[in-house]
Order: structure tokens, then C-alpha cells, then sequence
């Protein structure tokens, strides 16, 4: 991208602190925005230059032209950071066409030229701020990348695309595949079949809607007020479970420009914003929202158009635009091949093809994804609204006017004893109504009339077009507690179940009411009401015991009845089983002796059909469902001792120490880990480990407990303690690669220096000037 004088003339009068305090976490301290912006990809790129130059080649679609069409990402092995998305699984091909025939690069860059000033002084920044790293470290970049061709500058225009990426992995890149297979060689014949397509496969389309929903992904919110904390002030805990590796891990960060922003917490993938985190009147955390940020539609094709890509809408012929991207693949010998393909699009989005599931294009109808994030440039800005607001209030407010959230929940909680849930991402404008009069073709793929204008997205006043304001979204402020964990914003509190406005409520795309909640949700809320029971009023260090109290919810709802029905059991490994679930804590904590055995039972024990006594009962939906069925505990005795059987032929223990066998593996050292797996067994605490059980146990952590904060106020500002559970840098060489993965194991909570004396009080402290 070529600098105008003046933007030269701005980037030499650069001026900002970098300072590093315990377990490596910045403080990018900046005259202004690009500054800030500058100071931050410099530390960020100190630690981690290999993956964030992985991810840019990415979204540029030049994988395959350095590691070869066919490959795919780098995964993580051993101590190599992993390059790969943890929301798409395409080759690199695959991955290429995508990112280059789906991002629309001239329409977000005139997206950010007319928007906030701010957010296109910090990528602009970044960029200069990453070159400038690249340049001071010449010759010294880590193994995973030293000398390799494909680190090299970025432009805004890369930057852009980073950025891009991140809105869409809610919606297009659970249809990548798809989206790709769409596309057509340049030049080559078209034979579109005129039969009618066999019906669409709903079990497909169930599945990949099922698998967008549940896939490892989650994250645990809390925000206790006024009415219920020590202080009087308001209390927020914030645990997202989100990748341990790829380009979607969190970074510790903390970004000052004084006067006019002041934040802490972490950024997601070189992102140059706090994402989750505090300032000095307001903590808040995101979890993933169970709303949909995508709908498709079925065009009917003009059939006198032997190329399918004319449309009727309105009794109108449109015709389809299209777009034709090449990319470059490296073959054996060394050399490159060129490779093409065409994507086309109507007015509501881009055209996508599963032809095992019935979307085929075909003679008569094409089908579309309609994504309201392909050309969300608001998140930057949405973000600096967040980290600048001084009350809830003001936080709900920035949310009502940027909309820029792509797919997550806001919970905080300010000084003054506010707290507030809201949905606030970007969902499509789609009325109840039009679920019921004709418009909805399949539920299960939220397919659309694509013919009719009165079947399309509707408009909220002041609202981007298209989607709904969160004025008309769920949310709630209250001063009691407001909490979710990636179940419905109808259990926002128990007290109060949100429904919303009468008589039909909010859209069908936010989620349903009235419907079970995970295990996990309910651990959430039962053990809060049980603290407040008994202590009243709550304080951060009750916040902490909340979170890693590691309790198995599914152990609390099974084990009496099974206990008591296998006490009896006629072989002597069930009977051992049933001795060792006896004396399990029931709990997730490394010392769980027991707890490796439950899981394993537990594994195929939820999905015994009618496995529940009591059933799921809308008005108590913390308790209910609970009980082991009389009916199915033939099946329970038998997955318990199909689970000894397996722990016995791997020759674990069956009062193996659950860390001694949940692992993260750092430098040769197997880190133990505390934690369940969440919404499955109703564990607070969440991990999704890379392996099932092996002899050597559960190896190394997928996704899970990433940046885990608790934060409350006093008169001086934030009270901030909070670990990144991986720590900051994915060089195995870095003193800040298993750090806080130790801190982790052994339930520490670092306290956040935020305020300039404290910054420098730290025994860690170390800074640098950098002026450019």
C-alpha cells in the first residue's frame, strides 16, 4: 500500500513505551492510536513471529505456493506451534481459493476508509510496527521460521484481512468447503442437471449446524453486582475456552494512549484491540452465543440461462456477479503452477454446493450463504468502544451503535455495581414471522425463499443493513448476578428468564427457550447459589474458588443411584470400579483419584437414551433433568465396567491421578492439568485434549481455559488477577512458553499491575522506547 506524506510524516513522529512485566505481559504505552498499534505487533511479534507470518499467508491464499496445494496447515506437534484453524479443515488449495474468491478486499478497505479514524491507526501502526520488527530481527528469528521465504513485510491490506477472517468463523467458514466447491474452472463446459434434485439430507445439515454449535469452542461468564458482593462494587469472572494453538490464541496485552484509552486483558491473533479484559470503571468478558450469524437462501434460476447463473427475484431476472481468483501451487521440482477458479454471488451472498447433502446447483436452483459478517470491518471499533466505556451503561451503549460483535455474548460489570448480559453480535434481521408464513424452505440448513424480496433480512433503525440493533437483541443489566456459558440467553439468571418481547419473542436465530441446558450451565448457577447461601456476599477470592472448583456435575447426578446399584455386582472388576467411584471426590483436580475412570464411563453413558429419572422441567432448568432411570441402569453398569475394562487394558489405574494422565507436554516436561470436559460431564472448567485416552493418558490440550480473569474495583481502579493458560509465546525457547501453563496447574492467580506505579513496581519489570 503506497503513504501518502502525510502518513510518513505521521509514522516518524512514532513515539511509544514498551514495558514488560511477570510472565512477559506488555504495556504498549503510545501518543496515539498508531502508535499503539506499533508497539504492540513489535512485542507481539516478539514472541510470536512463526505462527502470526503462518496466519498472514492464510488470508492472503498463499499457502500453497510455499507449502505445497495438497498439505494442509501446520498442526501442532510436540513443541511446534500450530498453524491451522481450528474452524475450517481445508488443504491448502482449499484454503487459498477460499480466503481469496470469499473476503472482498475492495469493499473492506472502503469500509474502513469511511468509518472510525482509530481503528485504521491502529492496523496502519501494526504494520509498521511488524516490518519494523522484521527488520531489527533479521537473522535471529526462531527455528520454526528462521530463513524461511514466506516471512516477510505485511501491508494494511494484510492486516485487513487478518482482521476479516476473524468475523467468519461463525458462518463462511463452516461452509468453506462448500463455498469452494462452488467454484467453477474458467472456461471450462457447464452441464447443469434439469432433473430435480434428490432431497435435501437433513442429517448432514443437522450435523454441521450441531458441530457449529458444540464443536470444542465455549467460555464460562460471570458478573456478581451491588446486591451481592463484599465491596459493593461489581465483580466479573471471564474464562474463554478458545484454541491453545493456531492464530486464534489470546495474547496478555495491555494499551494505553493517554486520555483516551486505557485497557488491559488480552487481544485475539494479532488483533490490535482488547478484546477481554478491564479498564478502570469496567470489566467484561465474551462468550460464544448460541445465535446464528447466517442464513441461506434457494434462488430459482432462469432456466433459459444454460450457464445457471441468472435468477428470478420479484419476477425479475437478475444475473449473478462472479469472481475469478488464481492461485499459485508449488509442485515436486520446485517450480509453480497457476490455478484458477470463478465464485459467483447474487445480491444475498455466495453461492455453495454439498452435493451428499442435496445442495446441488442445478438446472432450476442454486443455493446461498447470506453472511452479514463477510464485510464486518466494525469489530476494531466495536472493541475500543468497549474498552473506553465508564460504566455499563456506556459499554451497552457503544454496542447499540457500532454492532460490530461477530458471534459473542458481552458480560461486565462496573465499579459502581452494574452488570449486564447482551447479545449483541451480529445476527440477521429474520422475524418469527417469517418462520411461519411460507418463507422457511428446511429448518435445519436455515434455508430461505430466495425469490421473493418479502422472504429476505429485514432493518432495525440504526442498525447496519440487514441485521438486528441489540436495542431489539437479549439483554439484561441487573444488580444481582447475570451469567451464560454458551447456552441460551433465556438462562441469563434464574430469578429472571428471559423470553423477550411478546407475543413471539425474540427471532428463532437467537436460540430457543424453554430447552435443556448443558451440564456446565447448570454447575454455573447451582454452585453460585450455593456460595450466596451460604456466605451472602461474595469477594474475588470466592470468584476463584467458583472457578476451579472443578466439580463433575454428571458424577453429582449419577453416582448415588449407581453406587448403590453396583455395591452389589457379582464380578470383581465392576466391584473395584464401583470402589473407586466411591471414594472419587468427584472432582476434576489433579489429585482426582477416579476421576480418569468416570470420564471414560461417562464418554458413553450420556448418550443412554431416557438415561434421566426426573426429566428436564422448564421452570426449574438449573435442576432438572436428574436421576438414573431404572430402565437404563442395566446400560450405566455396563459402560462402568466397559470403562474398567478399557483403563485396565491400557494399564491405567483405575485410581489413576487425574494428573498424572491429563497433560500438557512443554520442553520434555508433562505439565498436569485440573479440568473437565465441560458441558459433557458439567465441568465448570473445560478442556478438550488432542487425544482420547491413551497408556499415556490424555496428551496435550486442543482447545479449553485460555485467559482466565476475575476482576473488582476499589477506590484506585481495577483489581485484577488472571493467567493466559498457555502463556505468551509459542517459541519453546521463550522464557514465556510454559510459565503460565506451571501457574495454571497449580491454581495461581497472578495480580495485573494496571496503574503506572504498579507497572514499575513489578519485580519483572523491564521496558524499551521505540520512535520511528
Amino acid at each position: 500500500m503506497s503513504r501518502t506524506a502525510g502518513q510518513v510524516q505521521a509514522s516518524a513522529r512514532i513515539q511509544v513505551e514498551v514495558a514488560r512485566t511477570t510472565h512477559g505481559v506488555p504495556h504498549v504505552r503510545g501518543k496515539d492510536f498508531r502508535s499503539v498499534g506499533y508497539g504492540l505487533a513489535y512485542a507481539y511479534a516478539q514472541d510470536n513471529v512463526c505462527m502470526f507470518a503462518d496466519s498472514v499467508l492464510t488470508v492472503r491464499g498463499e499457502r500453497s505456493r510455499f507449502f505445497g496445494a495438497d498439505a494442509y496447515p501446520r498442526q501442532r506437534t510436540g513443541d511446534e506451534y500450530g498453524g491451522g484453524s481450528g474452524f475450517m479443515n481445508l488443504n491448502n488449495e482449499e484454503s487459498d481459493f477460499f480466503f481469496k474468491g470469499y473476503l472482498d478486499l475492495d469493499q473492506l478497505r472502503a469500509n474502513y476508509a469511511a468509518g472510525a479514524a482509530e481503528p485504521r491507526q491502529l492496523l496502519e501502526g501494526y504494520v509498521e510496527g511488524y516490518n519494523r520488527y522484521l527488520k531489527d530481527a533479521a537473522g535471529k528469528l526462531p527455528a520454526a521460521c528462521a530463513n524461511a521465504a514466506w516471512v516477510k513485510p505485511i501491508t494494511f491490506d494484510d492486516m485487513v484481512l487478518v482482521v476479516a477472517e476473524k468475523a467468519l468463523h461463525a458462518s463462511a467458514q463452516v461452509f468453506a468447503r462448500d463455498f469452494v466447491a462452488a467454484g467453477r474452472v474458467p472456461g471450462a463446459s457447464v452441464s447443469l442437471v434439469k432433473a430435480a434434485p434428490r432431497k435435501l439430507d437433513t442429517r448432514t445439515l443437522l450435523a454441521q449446524l450441531d458441530h457449529l454449535n458444540k464443536q470444542g469452542f465455549g467460555s464460562n461468564a460471570l458478573a456478581v453486582g451491588k446486591d451481592l458482593s463484599t465491596n459493593g462494587r461489581g465483580l466479573l469472572f471471564g474464562n474463554p475456552h478458545f484454541p491453545w494453538t493456531t492464530s486464534d490464541r489470546f495474547y496478555q496485552a495491555h494499551l494505553t494512549v493517554p486520555g483516551r484509552y486505557d485497557a488491559m486483558g488480552v487481544i485475539i491473533g494479532g488483533v490490535p484491540a482488547i478484546v477481554i479484559g478491564f479498564n478502570r470503571d469496567v470489566a467484561w468478558s465474551h462468550t460464544v452465543t448460541t445465535a446464528y450469524h447466517f442464513t441461506t437462501f434457494r434462488l430459482a434460476l432462469d432456466t433459459r440461462d444454460a450457464s445457471g447463473t441468472t435468477y428470478v427475484y420479484d419476477g425479475e431476472r437478475r444475473k449473478m456477479t462472479s469472481k475469478t481468483v488464481s492461485i499459485d501451487a508449488l509442485l515436486p521440482d520446485g517450480s509453480t503452477a497457476k490455478r484458477s477458479k470463478t465464485f459467483y454471488f447474487s445480491h444475498q451472498g455466495a453461492v455453495i454446493v454439498r452435493p451428499e447433502a442435496g445442495l446441488t446447483w442445478n438446472a432450476n436452483a442454486a443455493f446461498v450463504l447470506a453472511d452479514p459478517n463477510r464485510n464486518n470491518t466494525r469489530m476494531l471499533e466495536q472493541w475500543l468502544g468497549i474498552g473506553t466505556a465508564n460504566s455499563v451503561r456506556a459499554l451497552k451503549d457503544s454496542l447499540d451503535k457500532v454492532v460490530g460483535l461477530p458471534w459473542v455474548n458481552t458480560i461486565a460489570a462496573d465499579r459502581d455495581g452494574n452488570t449486564l448480559y447482551a447479545d449483541a453480535s451480529v445476527v440477521p434481521h429474520m422475524n418469527t414471522d417469517k418462520f411461519i408464513n411460507g418463507c422457511l424452505l428446511l429448518q435445519e440448513a436455515l434455508l430461505f425463499d430466495g425469490s421473493r424480496s418479502s422472504c429476505g433480512w429485514g432493518q432495525d433503525r440504526g442498525a447496519p443493513s440487514g441485521i438486528y440493533s441489540p436495542v431489539n437483541a437479549p439483554w439484561m443489566m441487573r444488580t444481582d448476578y447475570v451469567g451464560n456459558s454458551n447456552d441460551s440467553y433465556w438462562l441469563t439468571n434464574p430469578k429472571s428468564l428471559l423470553y423477550g418481547p411478546a407475543p413471539l419473542g425474540y427471532s428463532p436465530l437467537y436460540g430457543q427457550t424453554d430447552v435443556e441446558q448443558s451440564l456446565r450451565t447448570r454447575i454455573g448457577f447451582l454452585q453460585l447459589e450455593e456460595l450466596l447461601k451460604q456466605k451472602g456476599r461474595l469477594n474475588l477470592a470466592d470468584m476463584q474458588a467458583l472457578a476451579f472448583s472443578n466439580r463433575v456435575h454428571a458424577a453429582e447426578l449419577v453416582l448415588p443411584e449407581l453406587l448403590a446399584a453396583c455395591a452389589g455386582a457379582s464380578d470383581a472388576l465392576s466391584r473395584q470400579a464401583c470402589t473407586t467411584l466411591a471414594a472419587w471426590d468427584r472432582r476434576a483436580d489433579v489429585d482426582s483419584r477416579g476421576a480418569v475412570l468416570f470420564r471414560e464411563f461417562w464418554n458413553v453413558a450420556m448418550a443412554i437414551p431416557g438415561k434421566w429419572a426426573t426429566p428436564f422441567n422448564p421452570a426449574d432448568p438449573v435442576r432438572t433433568p436428574h436421576g438414573v432411570a431404572p430402565a437404563a441402569m442395566p446400560a450405566m453398569l455396563a459402560a462402568m465396567r466397559g470403562a474398567a475394562e478399557k483403563l485396565q487394558s491400557l494399564g491405567i489405574p483405575l485410581d489413576a491421578r487425574l494428573g498424572d494422565y491429563q497433560v500438557e507436554p512443554r520442553n520434555g516436561v508433562r505439565i498436569a492439568l485440573h479440568g473437565g470436559i465441560g458441558s459433557e460431564d458439567g465441568t465448570y472448567s473445560s478442556l478438550t485434549m488432542r487425544t482420547g485416552l491413551t497408556a499415556q493418558g490424555y496428551v496435550g490440550v486442543d482447545w479449553g481455559q485460555s485467559y482466565i480473569q476475575t476482576v473488582s474495583f476499589d477506590a484506585r481502579g481495577p483489581v485484577a488477577h488472571a493467567m493466559l493458560t498457555y502463556g505468551q509465546s509459542v517459541d519453546p525457547k521463550s522464557p514465556w512458553y510454559a510459565d503460565q501453563t506451571m501457574v495454571y496447574s497449580r491454581k495461581q492467580w497472578p495480580l495485573l499491575p494496571f496503574t503506572p506505579d504498579k507497572i514499575k513496581a513489578d519485580p519483572n519489570y523491564k521496558s524499551f522506547m521505540l520512535k520511528d
